[in-house]
């Protein structure tokens, strides 16, 4: 099972970027798929962003035109940029596919805290 390590949460202002990390333990250019999730106080955890392997990406419509999921192979990480953020995009966000998302298994995440 690939490990991911999540990082480049913190605490920024309302309108803010922020860009998460998310480091693979294993080469990820055979994965077809990695998603970002995230999980807010009291709310169930959240499929945010896509990448597959052919260059697809997809959104959940709260972050259209505001996050940016990419990949870059050589360094076996997947980013998350993060624009235009808001109080409501405050929660603990993880990388994962879909073998570990089944399994339920969850690395320790990277907070993400939006002030208004």
């Amino acid at each position: 099972q690939v490990q991911f390590v999540e990082s480049g949460g913190g605490l920024v202002q309302t309108g803010g970027s922020l860009r998460l990390s998310c480091a693979a333990s294993a080469r990820i250019f055979t994965i077809d798929s990695i998603y970002w999730y995230r999980q807010a106080p009291g709310k169930q955890r959240e499929l945010v962003a896509l990448s597959t392997s052919g260059g697809r990406t997809n959104y959940v419509d709260s972050v259209k035109g505001r996050f940016t999921i990419s990949r870059d192979n050589t360094k076996n990480t997947v980013y998350l940029q993060m624009n235009s953020l808001k109080p409501e995009d405050t929660a603990v966000y993880y990388c994962n596919i879909p073998s570990g998302v089944r399994a339920d298994y969850w690395g320790q995440g990277t907070q993400v805290t939006v002030s208004s």
